[in-house]
């Protein structure tokens, strides 16, 4: 399951950041999630709340998921898009069906709140 693994890369960087800014207590943790990074939103969850209730500091901690779908980019006329239901994979610029994706696979640490 990576997701616990990356759920405990996510923790210590939350550990890290709170010894950087002498935090008391992390208050709420957001993150985005591409829809194609491979990752189980709930397995990730999972993981992460198991090792917010080891830590003193992250114990009463929220965890604030938000998937992010990919955006196309036209091979023709570079337009980046994120495309509407019924109209995937066609640039709304140029009509080209000629795409790549961009993004929608990653991992990202949005904001900490901290006290």
């Amino acid at each position: 399951m990576h997701e616990f693994s990356l759920a405990q890369g996510l923790f210590n960087q939350l550990l890290q950041l709170a010894d950087t800014h002498q935090a008391e207590k992390i208050v709420i943790v957001r993150v985005e999630i591409g829809r194609l990074s491979g990752i189980v939103v709930d397995s990730f969850s999972f993981g992460f709340e198991i090792l917010a209730r080891e830590n003193e500091l992250t114990r009463t901690a929220i965890l604030d998921i938000t998937v992010i779908e990919p955006d196309y980019s036209c091979l023709d006329c570079r337009t980046v898009y994120t495309p509407t239901k019924g109209d995937e994979g066609h640039c709304p610029q140029c009509g080209s069906a000629g795409y790549a994706l961009t993004g929608g696979d990653d991992l990202i640490l949005t904001q900490v709140e901290m006290e």
